[in-house]
């Protein structure tokens, strides 16, 4: 309404005042008072779009924010739960064993025994493990997993069965501990740090996004101005 108001009070003020004017005077005021209105017409909706953009920040940012906290309350569940939860152990009873003679050189030894080691882990079938633990190795070792759900290790590090065998299960361990590990829950600064950033992240965002609307909103008002 303000817009359309101050567009016909302009419109009247213009026409009553080129009749005043010499030819050329008016047409030049004609072009100053259309470029005027132009400018007023977008202050108004820019001034309208403002105060509808901080409502809906505030309601935006607060969603935001409730996401945020939910996600900080499932870590510190998440930490508290893998707490108590012991690291489990790996052992021969859960792998398949196989031999192969060791490549390069190595002696007659490596030549005559079988002493490499290749060790099958099926990570799906492992209900020894939580779902938790054996969920987070499939996805950290997916790329290693072949198509019937196993971990195949390989070892030639030593010259015997044993050492190999121990050295194909200390991988499969290591692979096991990185998957139960959790890392602690945030500290209450960290979590106002961690909202406060949020927070700074959305409005960023809405600001930006806002930009983006004002530049449509200028390029339509132009238009029907040209």
């Amino acid at each position: 309404m303000l817009g359309n108001s101050l567009s016909i009070a302009i419109v009247h003020y213009h026409f009553d005042t080129v009749k005043l004017l010499p030819f050329r005077f008016g047409i030049m005021i004609l072009f100053i008072f259309k470029s005027v209105l132009k400018n007023l017409t977008i202050f108004v909706l820019a001034c309208r779009a403002t105060t509808e953009l901080r409502e809906g920040d505030a309601r935006q940012v607060s969603a935001r924010l409730s996401q945020v906290q939910e996600l900080l309350q499932q870590a510190e569940e998440r930490a508290s739960s893998a707490g108590n939860e012991p690291v489990p152990q790996i052992t021969i009873d859960h792998v398949t064993v196989s031999f192969a003679r060791s490549g390069g050189p190595g002696g007659q030894n490596v030549n005559k025994v079988n002493t490499k080691v290749d060790m099958r882990f099926n990570v799906q079938n492992a209900y020894w493990l939580s779902d938790r633990i054996r969920e987070r190795i499939i996805q950290l070792e997916k790329n290693r997993i072949n198509k019937d759900g196993e971990i195949v290790i390989s070892s030639t590090k030593t010259r015997t069965q044993k050492g190999n065998i121990q050295d194909a299960l200390a991988k499969l361990q290591a692979i096991i501990d990185a998957a139960s590990y959790v890392p602690p829950p945030p500290s209450e600064e960290q979590k106002k740090k961690i909202a406060k950033l949020a927070a700074i992240g959305e409005q960023k965002r809405l600001k930006s996004k806002k930009v983006l609307s004002d530049k449509k909103a200028f390029r339509r008002s132009r238009d029907s101005w040209d």
